[in-house]
């Protein structure tokens, strides 16, 4: 990783946070970082697809629990999705300050 890519890199998974804030920001930043320099460097897109690919599961298991509402088992995992994403960011952040490349744990691949 060069002096160059790490505020991409590192831009790809703490831009997630931005979801906090903003309906479905929590895949935007991931996806843009992923579109403009997928070409330029194979390393940026490795962190951004793997970060866009988690932040997807989890609007994915955040809609489901949110369904879930209705048979009250989906009310705890609304409180549990969120820490779960905030603290995989957090670890993945910190690898990719490191070199690495973070595996998300319970991601589905939706871009490969």
């Amino acid at each position: 990783m060069s002096s160059q890519e790490k505020p991409w890199i590192i831009g790809a998974h703490l831009g997630t946070l931005l979801g906090y804030t903003i309906a479905f920001g929590s895949f935007l930043v991931p996806l843009i970082i992923w579109l403009s320099k997928k070409e330029e460097s194979e390393v940026i897109a490795m962190h951004a697809k793997a970060s866009l690919n988690f932040q997807l599961s989890m609007l994915l298991y955040t809609f489901i629990a949110g369904i879930g509402i209705f048979l009250l088992i989906g009310i705890p995992f609304l409180f549990i999705i969120p820490l779960v994403n905030l603290i995989c960011v957090i670890l993945a952040t910190i690898e990719a300050d490191k070199g690495n490349l973070y595996k998300y744990p319970i991601t589905i691949t939706f871009v490969k």
